[in-house]
């Protein structure tokens, strides 16, 4: 009869398990612990004994536990609301190094405006570092974050060097932008451009153009992975290798030097569109005495609603930007920090944007 006392809750929670599911309820009251030990265990939160987890995490199993996800949707908009009260901040990681010649207006990056309007939807503020200026540091910068309380950050490399990379993510929830930085491997937010330069080169063939160029730097190709060259190379195996025009990579990332190598590849393979840089190509193209779109169609590879007197493929930032707020927030609700063991890559297909810079369809 002594035993009943302890055995009792344990078997009247096996009965309900098999008449209806589980709650957290019963598996407190099988674990002798609280629903709020429980609900810690069950979400993965910090500062539960190793000893108390392994027995909340048995009864669960035992009582074959499921969680039902409108619950726990409605939990977490309480625990959000909350968590506004506490001025919490996403951190903007930039890199600020003007040798590498990354920092003009030809390169174009998440705007933190974008990235702020989907954290103020969460209830984080934003607030950008910018490495390498006014003496930031990685070494510095890790202080600074670790005395604001900071715990998550979206890293948007900038530059060759990759100062982001020194970094020790260890405390962090963290996203970057694009392919620059391998390594570490942090979770991923980019632009599909193997698509983008399939569906530009589609468009342009459309519009009666065969051989079709495209023309960018190599950090460029590097940050999409590839995406420029593999998509040119993908698109150029249906073609007669008459029409195929190889890829031109700048010899430097600052674009206004790059004319004569642009001038020597134009009149070497005679393309009769370019998918380039806004900045500099189009003047160039005039330069050589083409006009646009009558004898040579132009496409701006990295496209933003400013260029309305382009073509170009858009790259759509702002939900680049909205995808990298809610990988964050994810790993921030589920207590996840560090380099992730599996990166998870979300990658936003490019849209066509019309323009003067080419020519009208047929309507024949």
């Amino acid at each position: 009869m002594r035993r009943l006392p302890i055995l009792q809750p344990r078997l009247q929670s096996t009965r309900m398990s098999a008449e209806s599911p589980a709650t957290l309820k019963d598996i407190a009251r099988a674990a002798g612990v609280s629903m709020m030990t429980v609900s810690r265990v069950l979400r993965g939160a910090p500062r539960v004994s190793a000893e108390k987890r392994e027995l909340v995490l048995g009864e669960a199993e035992r009582l074959n536990y499921r969680p039902d996800p409108h619950l726990a949707r409605m939990m977490q908009a309480v625990r959000a609301r909350k968590q506004k009260r506490v001025r919490a901040v996403i951190a903007v990681i930039r890199e600020h190094v003007p040798q590498d010649g990354l920092l003009s207006p030809a390169y174009q990056y998440v705007q933190v405006e974008d990235i702020r309007r989907r954290a103020h939807g969460h209830g984080y503020a934003v607030e950008e570092f910018f490495l390498g200026r006014d003496g930031l540091t990685p070494k510095r910068l890790q202080k600074i974050l670790h005395a604001r309380g900071i715990e998550a950050v979206i890293v948007s490399p900038q530059s060759t060097q990759l100062p982001c990379s020194r970094l020790d993510y260890a405390p962090f929830a963290a996203v970057t932008f694009g392919y620059a930085m391998s390594s570490p491997a942090l979770h991923m937010c980019a632009g599909n451009m193997t698509l983008g330069i399939q569906t530009a080169a589609r468009e342009l063939a459309l519009r009666g153009c065969r051989r079709i160029g495209v023309a960018v730097t190599k950090w460029i190709v590097n940050r999409s992975q590839f995406g420029y060259s593999g998509g040119l190379f993908h698109w150029q195996q249906g073609l007669p290798p008459e029409e195929r025009v190889p890829l031109l990579l700048f010899p430097d990332n600052d674009i206004s030097r790059g004319f004569e190598p642009f001038a020597e590849w134009m009149r070497r393979h005679r393309p009769d569109a370019v998918i380039s840089f806004d900045a500099h190509v189009p003047g160039w193209l005039k330069r050589l005495g083409l006009r646009i779109p009558e004898d040579i169609c132009f496409v701006a590879h990295d496209w933003t609603p400013r260029m309305r007197g382009f073509a170009g493929i858009y790259q759509q930032r702002d939900h680049l930007a909205a995808a990298a707020v809610d990988l964050i927030v994810t790993q921030l609700s589920q207590h996840e920090h560090g380099v992730p063991e599996v990166p998870r890559q979300i990658m936003i297909p490019p849209r066509w944007v019309d323009g003067p810079s080419v020519r009208a369809l047929s309507l024949a």
